[in-house]
């Protein structure tokens, strides 16, 4: 196959097809809503969704595993529109989970990128970096040696410092990397490799992760050597086929010509402004099409939701377009990925209905919000009670406020505006990817026993309330548990109580937990409750509590029910159509 008109499936297909002959089970993307985990708004890496795993839980399909990951990052938005940065990606993963470790891992990189059969990439256009080691893990003289035996010359291998050693949070499983590096640039690449030259751009990266990062700061060996490596498609896509951005190949293409055709005017004369449109709508698109129900708000993930769609329609008045037209580039998305992501198809309803309410809402306010910070700009900065007003009155985020202000060289009191939001009891969440320490990565006891009582409460709601409960979503942090469950209108205080009730009389009982792996199907037909809208792979793993309750699940959890302690629901209430919130806590 000719590189240069390679297609996204196809390449996806290579990738998985590789790992599968390496004896890799291919498992299902996960949702971008992290299940359990509360350290971030989003998946933010392909390795999050398996950090119970990495941590030593037994994987049902095994020690060897590959996929493609939904990701969406919310860190980088005043990089969109450049050569690398996307809200939304797309992870190529593989992972080893006690199996094999650097040796394998490297030569089988190197075999994808270089072999003839796989991407066939020349050895004249690759360099690698492993790390040079700090007071906890050495310099990786190991990783350096299987490069330089597959023949990459010592001149392309960097060691470098913290950028190589990986961690999705601020805990949890970590260790040291190698990543590799592909040249794009005008001339035959140089012949010693400078990381600082932004012509390599980064590809892959193999992440050794034999380590567990404590909270009091020290770093101690996990029970097992796991290998965590990540392609990201969009760089690699655009990489293969000569492409200076993934924005030029088939994953943007036809939404870019949209809105070429929407606004009649050229993308080579609107680069920057078309790219952030086509970033946004795909994010905001896969948002609203994933199985966990998140809303534009101002709160969270809601509000980044809301954050991507207004600009859109901001950069959309740019380019001068009149009509509504965010369903119109959605539509282009949900048939473009509906493929591979068929969750898009079956809620495209949703996505074209939410997107038409954000826009119209936005649009009634947007010119008469754009006058309004004109007039406060004529006086120079803007204070935080005027940055509020506009968010208040006119929708506008603070970053776009802080985007509109810059375009005209002049800056904004952002502290002063979150004083004025807090003062409204809003609690900012602004840019929020780290919010709390913890998550799956959190072992504590705490959280193992807030992960258990999750699935009795689960139950307790099942038998109280109704049979047809499921769960729609939940996170975990040291301070309490959140449950998001379908249910049309709001718990008595008596139905509250009754639910309370039942979990503490069962944790009574002391029924032993207890973890078994079979077959998707037999697991359904055990009658075994899974997340509403999760997507499980042929073999996974059910937690059985006595004989009250059974769930698919990857842990952790406590191994008697009385290890929970007592159970009280601190709030109740709506977090979105027909689905409300429980929010709990354990004591001693």
């Amino acid at each position: 196959m000719n590189a240069k008109s390679m297609t996204a499936q196809e390449l996806i297909k290579k990738y998985l097809g590789f790992f599968k002959s390496k004896k890799h089970a291919v498992i299902p993307s996960a949702s971008l809503i992290p299940a359990n985990d509360a350290s971030v708004l989003f998946n933010t890496a392909g390795m999050q969704p398996l950090v119970p795993y990495l941590m030593g839980t037994p994987h049902p399909l095994g020690k060897r595993l590959v996929n493609v990951q939904k990701c969406l990052r919310t860190v980088d938005f005043e990089n969109i529109g450049d050569n690398t940065h996307h809200t939304f990606f797309q992870m190529l993963g593989n992972w080893s989970l006690g199996d094999y470790f650097k040796k394998e891992a490297i030569s089988w990189s190197f075999e994808f990128l270089t072999a003839k059969k796989w991407l066939n990439i020349p050895l004249k256009n690759l360099a690698v970096t492993v790390y040079q080691g700090n007071a906890f893990v050495p310099r990786d003289e190991e990783s350096y040696a299987l490069w330089r035996s597959l023949g990459i010359p010592e001149e392309r291998i960097a060691f470098v410092g913290k950028d190589n050693f990986w961690i999705a949070g601020e805990i949890g499983p970590c260790g040291p990397s190698s990543e590799m590096f592909y040249w794009t640039g005008e001339r035959a690449a140089p012949k010693k490799f400078d990381p600082e030259n932004k012509s390599w751009v980064e590809i892959w990266n193999d992440v050794f992760m034999a380590y567990d990062q404590r909270a009091n700061g020290t770093v101690a060996p996990l029970k097992q050597q796991n290998v965590d490596t990540g392609m990201g498609l969009e760089r690699t896509l655009a990489m293969l086929t000569g492409q200076k951005s993934a924005y030029e190949t088939d994953l943007f293409q036809p939404i870019i010509k949209k809105i070429e055709l929407l606004s009649k005017k050229k993308y080579a004369h609107e680069q920057r402004t078309m790219r952030i449109i086509a970033d946004h709508i795909r994010a905001a698109t896969f948002i609203l099409g994933d199985e966990q129900a998140v809303l534009p708000s101002n709160m969270d993930r809601g509000y980044v939701l809301r954050r991507l769609i207004r600009r859109v329609v901001r950069y959309g008045k740019l380019l001068e377009i009149t009509q509504p037209f965010t369903r119109a580039l959605a539509e282009i998305v949900v048939q473009q990925y509906g493929v591979l992501y068929p969750e898009l198809k079956k809620n495209k309803e949703r996505i074209f209905a939410e997107l038409q309410k954000e826009e119209e809402k936005f649009e009634q306010t947007l010119d008469r919000g754009l006058k309004e910070f004109e007039k406060m700009a004529a006086h120079g900065n803007l204070n935080g009670k005027d940055a509020f007003l506009l968010f208040q009155s006119y929708g506008f985020p603070l970053e776009m406020t802080e985007e509109l202000a810059a375009e005209r060289k002049i800056i904004v009191d952002a502290k002063g505006f979150l004083y004025e939001y807090e003062k409204h009891q809003q609690l900012s969440r602004v840019g929020a990817e780290q919010k709390f320490k913890g998550g799956l990565a959190d072992t504590s006891e705490i959280v193992v026993r807030l992960h258990t009582v999750t699935h009795l409460l689960n139950e307790a709601l099942r038998r109280v309330l109704s049979k047809d409960i499921h769960q729609r979503g939940s996170n975990i942090t040291a301070e309490r548990l959140r449950f998001d469950f379908n249910f049309p209108r709001k718990l008595t205080p008596e139905e509250v109580k009754q639910v309370e009730d039942e979990v503490n009389r069962v944790i009574t009982f002391d029924f032993p937990v207890v973890r078994k792996e079979m077959a998707y199907q037999e697991a359904v037909k055990l009658g075994a409750q899974a997340e509403f809208g999760q997507k499980y792979p042929e073999r996974v793993s059910v937690y059985i509590v006595g004989d009250y309750s059974q769930e698919l699940c990857g842990g952790p959890h406590v191994q008697h029910t009385k290890e929970i302690g007592y159970f009280k629901i601190i709030k109740e209430e709506a977090c979105a159509a027909g689905v409300r919130r429980i929010k709990a806590v354990v004591t001693p």
